[in-house]
């Protein structure tokens, strides 16, 4: 099965970035942010994203455009300082695109300014690693 993973953040504390390469970490495929497009077709890509205003970046949704053609299924994996899923609103962007997308993902909350100290914890990254070894079994 070929895998990619992609991800995307603003963030200077590096929550999202800490996740993607835990990810990486987890299932030994290399995390790039999402200038850099898919070069092949993947079967499973982990989007690892997070909440900015109650939405995705443009960025991931220009990404996901561009890539429409190359992506079998998308595993959504997002932090933010809400603790709030963005399944959903990369739901409504994958299904305009015609991409799959799993209903299994994973989501936490991370620090933000004085808000959530410590997050995501070890705990959280070791469930995001399990999530990511279990979609490949």
């Amino acid at each position: 099965m070929k895998t990619a993973i992609r991800y995307f953040t603003k963030s200077k504390k590096g929550n999202t970035r800490k996740l993607a390469n835990a990810v990486a970490e987890a299932i030994g495929v290399e995390a790039l942010d999402v200038s850099n497009d898919l070069t092949e077709r993947v079967d499973r890509l982990f989007l690892i994203n997070a909440m900015y205003g109650a939405n995705i970046d443009g960025e991931v949704k220009d990404f996901l455009a561009r890539n429409k053609d190359s992506i079998g299924q998308v595993v959504n994996m997002n932090t933010s300082a809400s603790g709030l899923s963005t399944w959903k609103t990369v739901k409504k962007t994958t299904d305009s695109l015609g991409i799959a997308l799993s209903d299994r993902e994973f989501h936490c909350a991370a620090s933000w300014i004085f808000i959530n100290k410590g997050l995501p914890s070890e705990a959280d990254l070791e469930k995001a690693k399990q999530l990511a070894k279990a979609m490949l079994e």
